[in-house]
């Protein structure tokens, strides 16, 4: 089970977001919030780049980042070479972004799905192994570097 844990948003995510670090907490996971710390309007790029840039790291060793429609903060964290971000919205897409994709940001639309099943993506998300073998070449070929 991946332990340390990176989090974080914009405005739109920020109710399912401190509840989800709660409840991951809870679980034994050590999260850090990357912000935002509050409902006001931000402008998200401004805390997923420091997110994934931690996750590249290897100071952490997955990512979940959330706002309205996930497209946002997926499109920021996969700018990073070493990000493979999935924005997922149903429970066989967040077991096949790790099985076959090995992501490691996990993308949620808060507006689009109930907070329930936000925090059951997230736990498919955080204890669903990448398969490797034949998934491995092809995420291999994924970095422009």
């Amino acid at each position: 089970m991946a332990k340390k844990i990176a989090i974080g948003g914009d405005h739109a995510g920020y109710e399912y977001k401190s509840k989800l670090i709660e409840k991951l907490k809870s679980l034994g996971y050590e999260v850090k919030d990357f912000g935002p710390f509050s409902s006001d309007s931000v402008d998200y790029p401004d805390y997923v780049h420091p997110l994934s840039s931690a996750i590249e790291k290897g100071d952490f060793e997955l990512g979940i980042v959330i706002c309205g429609s996930g497209n946002g903060v997926a499109i920021t964290a996969n700018k990073h070479q070493g990000i493979r971000a999935a924005l997922c919205w149903n429970e066989d897409l967040a077991a096949l972004a790790r099985q076959h994709n090995n992501a490691n940001v996990l993308a949620l639309p808060a507006r689009f799905i109930s907070y329930e099943l936000a925090e059951k993506l997230s736990q498919i998300f955080l204890t669903t192994d990448f398969e490797g073998g034949r998934h491995q070449n092809r995420v291999g070929k994924i970095a422009c570097n």
